[in-house]
């Protein structure tokens, strides 16, 4: 057990949180393998998208969470920023694995039944604007509002701004680390004061193309729709998950007796932030909702007809419910907040409450309804869910054993953490 007042204490990676990250990494490979050996493969690739998304924006998450405390100047949460730039390592693994998934889905085709009942060709991922020849005048396949579309929904300019959104995010995050590593190293306001000046342009750019970026990656999966709501509806969905999983990972490495010097005033915070954002999500679900409901158009009601066909119907309430009511009924009340047991149910709880809400953005638009609802959700994506969660843990845990220290010794905000008292 390390005391509290240790700052160069290094996490150590080893036992049974490694035997296990590791075994649910190997699960997910023979749960990946088996669904493409099944002829399940555009329920995989639809399962590949999906996690690859998630532990993207969770990675993304930390690199937002370290912009807005350098931006604002907050003295709160210098002694905990050891694990948002854990989460801003392993971003470029997460990030290739997206793409690798979206070119192979792009590659990749098969003979589907269209709308008006022709057979054409189809990639597994991006069917509505990626068939072949669905821009062409007079083919069996060419839908005239993909054409409409198609100087901005092509796959070289899709490529382009995917991946070279990720790499602006890599590129321009990994210098908070970089910073934070100088300052611990020689002191002084030089290296806090490059990181605030990096912050107010990260978020800049990161406010302006990560609606664009979830338009991309999930909702040209129906092409036919569009909001200018669910980009930002996307962002409240990666922030809250990215805040339960930073809570989660210090709730583990304070049992664990790393960081002994946060305290239930800190993890209160996080309470507050889960909170507050589940809120806020709930308000873009609504509004999101409401506005297509309201507008009657029938390509923007098609969007949620979907969603209320008997199949996804009960997985489509069961997301509000989980993402709303939990984080309103548990953690609205102080006490609440400042309970370990209760805040780690919470997040446990919300991660899996998102995995539901990308699922009700991804499945409907590239498998379609199953059987009956309860196989909506069956070994693929439990498989799959458990693979990249041990890959994700495996990856944030080697990080942090990277670290010199758990504490940025020389942050000048971190007597303030210290203190910190709510």
């Amino acid at each position: 057990m390390k005391t509290h007042n240790n700052f160069d204490e290094q996490f150590e990676f080893a036992g049974k949180a490694k035997t296990w990250s590791l075994a649910a990494i190997a699960i997910g490979v023979v749960v990946i393998a088996l669904g493409f050996l099944t002829g399940q493969v555009e329920r995989t690739f639809a399962n590949l998208l999906l996690m690859a998304y998630y532990t993207t924006c969770v990675s993304l998450a930390g690199a937002f969470f370290c912009a807005i405390q350098y931006v604002t100047q907050s003295g709160w949460s210098a002694s905990i920023l050891r694990v948002p730039h854990a989460f801003i390592k392993i971003i470029p693994i997460p990030a290739i694995i997206l793409v690798i998934v979206i070119i192979a889905g792009l590659s990749f085709t098969h003979t589907i039944v269209n709308e008006e009942g022709h057979e054409v060709v189809a990639p597994y991922l991006y069917k509505i604007w990626a068939q072949h020849d669905i821009t062409k005048e007079g083919s069996e396949a060419y839908d005239h509002l993909i054409a409409g579309k198609a100087g901005f929904l092509n796959e070289p300019f899709f490529l382009v701004r995917v991946i070279g959104f990720l790499l602006a995010y890599i590129l321009l995050s990994r210098l908070f680390v970089k910073y934070s590593a100088n300052e611990d190293e020689l002191g002084g306001m030089l290296n806090y004061e490059k990181s605030f000046k990096l912050a107010c342009v990260f978020l800049v750019i990161f406010g302006f193309t990560i609606p664009v970026f979830a338009f991309d990656v999930i909702m040209s999966l129906e092409a036919h729709w569009f909001s200018t709501m669910f980009g930002w509806y996307n962002f409240a969905a990666m922030w809250v998950t990215g805040l339960a999983t930073m809570t989660l990972i210090i709730i583990y490495l304070r049992s664990q007796g790393y960081m002994q010097w946060v305290t239930q005033d800190h993890l209160h915070n996080f309470g507050q932030f889960m909170f507050g954002f589940s809120v806020f999500w709930t308000y873009l679900w609504f509004a999101q909702f409401l506005l297509t409901w309201y507008a009657n158009i029938p390509e923007e009601t098609a969007y949620f007809f979907k969603r209320w066909e008997p199949e996804f119907k009960p997985w489509f309430w069961f997301s509000i419910v989980i993402n709303f009511l939990t984080p309103l009924l548990v953690l609205m009340a102080r006490d609440s907040k400042r309970s370990t047991s209760i805040l780690k149910a919470a997040c446990i709880i919300l991660i899996i409450g998102h995995w539901f809400d990308y699922f009700q953005m991804i499945m409907p638009g590239t498998v379609g309804p199953a059987s009956e609802w309860f196989t909506a959700v069956l070994w693929i994506e439990v498989g799959t869910f458990i693979g990249f969660a041990g890959l994700f843990a495996f990856l944030i845990f080697t990080a942090l054993s990277k670290f010199k220290a758990l504490a940025p010794k020389n942050h000048p905000f971190l007597p303030e953490s210290l203190h910190h008292h709510i």
